[in-house]
């Protein structure tokens, strides 16, 4: 619906009229949001608690391995020759990742370090140290 006016100079102007009808007048009580039930508010914090727990459990012990090993071998430059040890912990993994550091020969004497990894829940890295050295000839001692 137009309406018709007129500036200063006395050209038309033209403004668009409010349509009132489309505008509510009042809430109705029905338009207010409602709190969840008690049920729904169980039942939003089980999905929550298998929501955290998926995102615990996203990275598994294969996984963890594959990463633990990429991680060191981007750090250190040496091919992982294995993985000694795997532990799941609170916040994710714990691998332990064999590199041969030093080759020599006879391949008694190579130089073999275990680097400590942890990786995050997500597969990020979160730390990684040289735990120990050896030679590859050497018993490993208990």
């Amino acid at each position: 619906m137009q309406t018709g006016h007129e500036d200063a100079d006395g050209s038309p102007t033209r403004r668009r009229a409010r349509n009132t009808d489309a505008l509510p007048s009042h809430r109705h009580e029905q338009d207010l949001p409602q709190q969840p039930s008690r049920e729904e508010r169980q039942a939003r914090e089980g999905q929550a608690v298998q929501d955290r727990h998926r995102r615990r459990s996203a990275v598994n012990a294969r996984k963890a391995a594959q990463y633990a090993a990429s991680y060191v071998a981007d750090m250190t430059g040496r091919r992982p020759e294995g993985v000694t040890s795997l532990e799941r912990t609170q916040g994710g993994w714990r691998v332990g990742i064999e590199v041969l550091e030093t080759h020599r020969i006879p391949d008694s004497t190579d130089i073999l370090a275990v680097y400590r990894v942890e990786i995050d829940n997500e597969g990020e890295l979160v730390s990684y140290r040289r735990d120990q050295r050896y030679y590859r000839g050497r018993a490993e001692e208990d």
